[in-house]
């Protein structure tokens, strides 16, 4: 007679720890991509509270992203040494707090540095997030679940500006940062009773000092010397500067690491090349983010769509990045990273293009920004992400997906900074935008010859 093979109660008890996961993951990273998204509709408000210019406001922005990309190498170093609960759950706990601290914040000057707690808070949640799905999840479903997390920023951008709009409107810009701590609350109490909490041998090693320091100074030039483009006097002289000190804390920041045991940045990551063609690619992903700032202005200079409404004209770009990043999560096992790397970086190459033509209209225009948006859903799926885990050695995982974080915002200024630089050169108008959007195209056809580096599909 024969007999049916039961599931084991192993089987269900692993099962039923990843349902517990998935809300857990996802509401934390959802939670740090809508703070993002909702700072641009609050900066009116914020401007009229603390009386301070466009300029001024805009530093919300420049901290926010400088304190998460630092704040991104420490907390995977930490995760990857203490384990990923403590971790994880410190970034959400740091969140909170300077969520709380923005809502209560009596002067520009402490909004800006509770914004700095909230920047290191969220530095850690997407990374950390990442290397757990490697840790707990099969192979067959992790690529769905990362997919998931892509997908967030893409929500993140729908939902943001409304709710933003609806909250300052009624309850006051407070209540925007506000609503983050009976959230975090509930990931907490859920992240404490689910995340798993195992240590690794290097927790036991040295702690990586030399490279801590040298990485954040780093980092520091890098993000400076990239923003900070030469229009005055002063930014002739800064901008160098800044990027020449990048250039040798890097060389510094590689002799250190070489020498250490358990090093911030693990030069031996670098050294796979897999791993070197991701993290290259991952720049590319985050320069494809970058250029979408300013499709908006291409519909305001070439087809008269109004200032007002210039936020509307990419709702099809984001509605597809969302559609793109889940339906290239649940494609991943069954086409491969390689394939879908490919096919994502192919569509924003004929995305941002046809965004270098304005003379083909208004429905060109749309057209474009649908293969942008389902180009970048694809990339930022988790593909990258998924070879990351694959090719990293598990106690390096955390690490491995910090930097494709760093790597990813670096690309994302480095795309402003050069669009706004060729536009500016040559007056800032649509021909300049125009060229700028023919050489965004092109780095996109260079992201995918990259792309064909990467391992095929195992069998």
């Amino acid at each position: 007679m024969s007999q049916q093979t039961q599931p084991s109660p192993t089987l269900h008890a692993a099962d039923a720890v990843q349902r517990r996961l998935v809300p857990v993951l996802f509401v934390g990273v959802f939670m740090a991509a809508l703070d993002s998204a909702i700072v641009g509709p609050v900066l009116p408000a914020l401007r009229a509270a603390f009386g301070i210019d466009n300029r001024t406001a805009g530093l919300l922005s420049t901290v926010f992203s400088l304190s998460s990309m630092c704040s991104t190498a420490l907390m995977a170093y930490f995760s990857d040494r203490h384990g990923r609960r403590p971790v994880y759950l410190a970034s959400v706990a740091l969140f909170a707090i300077g969520s709380l601290c923005i809502a209560a914040a009596p002067s520009f000057d402490l909004l800006l540095l509770s914004r700095a707690i909230q920047g290191i808070g969220a530095g850690g949640i997407a990374p950390v997030a990442s290397a757990v799905i490697g840790d707990v999840f099969t192979a067959e479903r992790r690529g769905r679940i990362l997919g998931l997390i892509g997908a967030t920023h893409g929500m993140a951008f729908v939902l943001g500006p409304p709710l933003a709009t609806v909250l300052t409107s009624t309850l006051g810009w407070c209540w925007l940062f506000l609503v983050n701590i009976p959230v975090a609350f509930v990931v907490l109490y859920l992240g404490a009773r689910s995340l798993p909490s195992q240590r690794t041998d290097a927790a036991s090693g040295p702690i990586d000092f030399a490279g801590i320091t040298v990485t954040l100074l780093f980092l520091l030039c890098l993000v400076l010397g990239i923003s900070r483009l030469p229009d005055s006097a002063t930014g002739v002289l800064l901008w160098p500067f800044f990027l020449a000190a990048s250039g040798v804390l890097l060389a510094a920041l590689v002799a250190i690491e070489k020498r250490q045991a358990h090093a911030l940045i693990p030069i031996e990551l670098f050294e796979n090349r897999q791993l070197a063609y991701t993290y290259m690619l991952t720049l590319g992903v985050g320069f494809s983010m970058g250029g979408i700032v300013f499709l908006t202005t291409i519909a305001t200079l070439a087809y008269g769509v109004s200032v007002e409404h210039a936020g509307l004209a990419l709702l099809p770009l984001v509605l597809c990045s969302m559609l793109g990043s889940m339906a290239a999560g649940r494609l991943l096992n069954r086409l491969g990273a390689r394939t879908m790397v490919i096919f994502g970086f192919g569509l924003l190459t004929m995305g941002y293009l046809q965004s270098a033509v304005p003379q083909t209209g208004l429905s060109a225009f749309v057209a474009a920004s649908v293969l942008v948006g389902m180009g970048l859903g694809v990339v930022v799926s988790g593909a990258l992400r998924s070879i990351a885990i694959d090719e990293a050695p598990q106690p390096l995982r955390g690490t491995a997906q910090g930097l494709i974080n760093i790597f990813n915002a670096v690309g994302t200024l480095l795309a402003v900074t050069c669009i706004s630089a060729i536009a500016d050169f040559e007056g800032g108008g649509l021909t300049g935008f125009s060229h700028a959007y023919l050489a965004m195209g092109l780095s996109m056809l260079v992201m995918v010859l990259i792309a064909f580096g990467l391992k095929r599909k195992s069998t």
